[in-house]
């Protein structure tokens, strides 16, 4: 046992085997002729994890509509309930509360933090968590244990707070706070809007000024939020991009009313299922479209897709809109390194529409891939084997040669526990010339729950095998 201010707690390094879900099913999609029809993306996963911890940052109640209800989010939740805010939801309204404990006073959780799939909860609440004076541990399923803690440790050690964990830092993980950090800049040596947002979350319990440097620009929900609640953050982006984003220490938050857009990230499955099936016509309602997320859409159209973006609005300093998407032919093409950030959760669907495009695809800079719920460009090569498609995999980028015709399709894929990996193989499904399954669904409720009926509602043809 390991001893901290006098509590005992489990060795941080014990790894900890979690049973697997019970709920594990094969899925199989089949091909269709086309897709028509409106739906609405569930709730952005970045800003609803933020929508909560910031709203247990604040002083009051925050009140937040159209939160994303899967899994990961739930785990977010459930943690910083045991911080001691009070987080309720009114299932008739689809709304929920958050009363919170002000920056700096969440109290010691009496247990182990578990996070289920979700390392957005992991590294942001390890940065409200190291400017603590108490020892937390967060634990999560075996994708998550798998995944790099390293480089949000390495910041925040640097502040002042303490880990222990297994090797390269990975959960379980205690985290040692202290409530005397030190302000610091940093450079984000690898583009990563969590690691930022850990740094700043920190900073927010921390006296003077924290900055974080990032040479590339990435999703920027962070600021734009602690902007909303009340915190001075100031970003300065020199000519070459760039960006200082600094956050002034010890803020007083207040409560405040949050609107959750629609995931883009979500929206892609419905988008890319529509773009590469012609004759198809689909809406997708009230989809964010902050420039620093939707490199996806700015890839598509670049490979002659037909995506409109109608009934554009801002909510709650978000940019909105509904995109109206069309089917037909794509062409390949080269999609540029830098344009990474602003896509790396969605280049698993971008290889489906590759696979169905005439010509070769190139994406270049994803390496960050390799550090996501699996190695998702190993996880992504399998998959487009197992179904016939053409392609190539190096140490950082893919190359996929479309033909211009259906996919053979016919395969098994295996999920590796990866909701985007699970998604996109059956978005193939949908225009394969053989059905494709994938061996377990259970991760797609940690994003998009109700992605199967969604997706159905539109024509496809989904179901469990």
């Amino acid at each position: 046992m390991v001893r901290e201010r006098g509590v005992a707690f489990p060795p941080p390094f014990q790894e900890v085997v979690l049973p697997s879900p019970a709920h594990s099913a094969k899925l199989v999609a089949r091909p269709v002729g086309y897709l028509q029809g409106r739906a609405r993306a569930p709730g952005d996963k970045s800003i609803s994890h933020r929508a909560l911890m910031f709203g247990a940052l604040a002083l009051g109640e925050t009140t937040v509509r159209g939160l994303l209800e899967g899994e990961d989010v739930l785990a977010t939740a459930a943690a910083l309930r045991a911080l001691g805010a009070e987080v309720t939801h009114e299932r008739d309204a689809s709304l929920w509360r958050v009363r919170g404990f002000g920056v700096g006073g969440g109290r010691e959780p009496a247990d182990v933090l578990e996070l289920g799939n979700s390392g957005t909860s992991a590294r942001l609440l390890a940065g409200i968590l190291a400017s603590h004076p108490f020892t937390s541990i967060m634990t999560g399923d075996a994708s998550l244990r798998r995944r790099p803690m390293q480089r949000v440790i390495e910041p925040l050690t640097r502040m002042g707070a303490r880990f222990e964990g297994r090797a390269g830092g990975r959960l379980p993980l205690a985290v040692i706070g202290t409530d005397e950090m030190v302000s610091i800049e940093y450079r984000l040596p690898v583009a990563s809007a969590q690691v930022k947002s850990a740094i700043l979350l920190a900073g927010l319990n921390t006296a003077g000024e924290t900055t974080v440097i990032e040479p590339e620009a990435t999703r920027d929900h962070t600021e734009r939020m602690l902007r909303h609640f009340g915190a001075e953050v100031r970003v300065m982006a020199a000519d070459d991009g760039v960006r200082h984003i600094t956050v002034v220490g010890w803020p007083e938050l207040l409560g405040r009313d949050i609107v959750v857009p629609g995931d883009p990230s979500s929206a892609a499955f419905a988008v890319v299922a529509a773009a590469i099936r012609p004759g198809s016509d689909v809406t997708v309602e009230n989809v964010g479209v902050n420039p620093l997320r939707a490199g996806l859409y700015e890839t598509l159209r670049d490979m002659g897709a037909d995506i409109a973006f109608e009934n554009q609005r801002e909510l709650g300093g978000e940019p909105v809109a509904d995109l109206h998407v069309k089917g037909g032919g794509l062409k390949g093409i080269e999609v540029p390194a830098e344009r990474a950030p602003s896509m790396i959760d969605e280049y698993p669907i971008l290889a489906i529409a590759a696979a169905c495009a005439k010509g070769t695809t190139r994406m270049l800079g994803l390496a960050e891939l390799r550090a996501k719920e699996s190695d998702r460009l190993a996880s992504v090569s399998a998959g487009l084997s197992a179904n016939g498609v053409k392609h190539e995999m190096g140490a950082a980028d893919l190359v996929v040669h479309g033909t211009g015709v259906p996919p053979a399709g016919g395969g098994l894929v295996a999920a590796q526990l990866d909701h985007r990996i699970a998604m996109s193989f059956l978005v193939l499904g949908l225009a394969a010339r053989e059905p494709v399954a994938i061996d377990d669904g259970s991760a797609i409720d940690t994003s998009f729950p109700g992605f199967a009926q969604l997706m159905n509602g539109l024509g496809a043809r989904i179901e469990a095998a």
